[in-house]
């Protein structure tokens, strides 16, 4: 019995999962043995090309998740590396997403999604770490880089900016906790309407 994982073992990572990451790379084949020699290594792979990446901090970027599986159409690819989280979504989506984040008024000061954490969206010309397809050997190793969800076909579905521009804005709204009523004034007066004739 080998002592090397398997591909799918850790990570849910398939075979054709693992391919269509590779399909990404400048050198296709070179992902590809590197990984079936040290399957526990993280890689840089060019964004614009097979995918393009939408990192956010880990905690935001959990919010966002949630948002589109409870709420939405579901995810492509997830990873976390290093404090932040991945959204893979479709080429194309690191040119359009900024101009509706600009449109939304993201993160503007005295707009509704004050403070709320900028998106940084890597496309054409840009590379990520995306984590190994078998994960690390030991999951509670603290590794820098993991999936959360997993590339699992040779042609995954892939959010377009739409779709996370969607769920930013409901995650910011969760946040923040949006309202359309002023703060209360601490001193008017209050009147028990329950006691009306």
């Amino acid at each position: 019995m080998s002592s090397t994982p398997n591909v799918s073992d850790v990570s849910g990572v398939t075979p054709d999962g693992a391919a269509w990451l590779a399909s990404a790379g400048t050198a296709p084949r070179g992902a590809r043995p590197l990984w079936g020699e040290r399957p526990d290594t993280p890689v840089v792979l060019p964004c614009g090309v097979v995918f393009d990446v939408v990192s956010v901090p880990a905690i935001f970027g959990r919010r966002m998740l949630d948002r589109l599986w409870e709420e939405g159409p579901g995810s492509g690819p997830v990873a976390e590396y290093r404090g932040r989280m991945l959204l893979f979504g479709a080429v194309g989506t690191a040119q359009r997403l900024p101009a509706l984040l600009r449109w939304e008024e993201w993160g503007a000061h005295g707009s509704r999604t004050d403070g709320v954490p900028p998106l940084l969206c890597h496309g054409a010309g840009d590379a990520v770490t995306v984590p190994a397809p078998a994960g690390p050997a030991r999951p509670d190793a603290g590794a820098p880089a993991r999936w959360l969800v997993a590339p699992d076909s040779r042609s995954p579905w892939l959010p377009g900016p739409e779709v996370l521009l969607w769920a930013a804005v409901r995650a910011a709204r969760a946040a923040v906790r949006i309202s359309i009523f002023p703060p209360a004034d601490r001193d008017a007066n209050v009147y028990d309407v329950s006691r009306r004739r």
